[in-house]
């Protein structure tokens, strides 16, 4: 594939939205003069200068733009025409944003929190129907990377009360300790996607979820099951994985909402600096044995606090 380059503006209300949702994936920071950060991974360089403009290097800066960045527009791409507005771009057959819809009954599954230090890890699946997908298809439903929190928690409560859905939550606590358990986390994933799609699948149904880690570990833990699985990336531009995204991450922004209220402190999101200082604030409040209420133990954030 072609090395690209795309540049952006970006309204600076969203940079540390984007900062932290960089943060929770897998990239590596590094100082940059004149910006605010810039990160290389996935195949990509991206810069945010303090100018308010997103440098996006790499093969394929319109993927990083759709999963990472929202509220752009366009200033100018090489090795291809230039558009006015990102939101115009199309990907594939569908309009950016614009999950597409099943023609059979299909079941989504992902999942939210795996690279939050705080808060809960949350895996939900959806099942629709051809007719409630037909339905869906013109509304709000997308990727919950491409949406605002406060869409996220309208949107995922209006999903919650008109679509079959399945919730499986580990608070910190239950979450530690079944780490400790599994000693990696796509086991771990593969069980609780498995857990989800269960309670809404029946032998011969589709199941769609985003894949992560090897293709096998789900496959053998849904083998019980009987369904058609198939495992892609960005399984969000289907509409049952981007509604399944949107209720996990509405689970999981109500589950931060809730240990803040409850421990007084505003546990960031992501696991970068804001997190590191959130991390640093809460031992000082409430001690360092209280930690493992609210954060996933085993992240880099816990060793930089020097306390295992």
């Amino acid at each position: 594939m072609a090395h690209k380059t795309l540049v952006v503006n970006v309204p600076p209300s969203r940079a540390a939205d984007i900062e932290r949702r960089l943060a929770a994936g897998s990239f590596s920071f590094r100082s940059t003069p004149h910006a605010r950060f810039s990160v290389k991974g996935e195949g990509v360089v991206a810069t945010f200068y303090d100018s308010g403009k997103l440098v996006v290097q790499g093969d394929d800066p319109d993927g990083f733009v759709l999963a990472y960045v929202e509220g752009a527009t366009r200033v100018a791409s090489a090795k291809q025409p230039a558009s006015p507005a990102l939101g115009s771009h199309a990907l594939g057959s569908h309009a950016l944003g614009a999950p597409a819809p099943h023609a059979q009954t299909a079941i989504g599954s992902d999942e939210s929190g795996k690279g939050d230090y705080f808060g809960p890890l949350v895996v939900a699946s959806v099942r629709l129907e051809p007719e409630l997908s037909r339905k869906l298809a013109n509304g709000e439903v997308r990727d919950c990377k491409q949406m605002s929190d406060e869409a996220v928690l309208r949107v995922g409560a209006a999903l919650r009360a008109h679509v079959p859905h399945a919730i499986v939550k580990l608070d910190p606590p239950a979450y530690n300790a079944e780490h400790a358990r599994w000693r990696n986390l796509n086991p771990l994933l593969a069980s609780l996607h498995a857990r989800a799609i269960g309670q809404l699948s029946s032998p011969g149904m589709h199941v769609i979820v985003d894949q992560f880690g090897n293709a096998k570990l789900l496959e053998d833990a849904l083998r019980p099951l009987d369904i058609r699985l198939e495992q892609r990336h960005r399984a969000e531009e289907l509409l049952a994985v981007a509604a399944a995204s949107v209720i996990a991450r509405e689970q999981f922004l109500l589950g931060m909402r809730a240990l803040s209220e409850a421990w007084a402190l505003d546990l960031a999101k992501g696991a970068g600096h804001p997190v590191d200082a959130a991390a640093r604030r809460f031992v000082a409040l409430h001690g360092a044995e209280k930690l493992g209420l609210v954060a996933k133990l085993h992240f880099k954030n816990t060793q930089k606090l020097g306390l295992r």
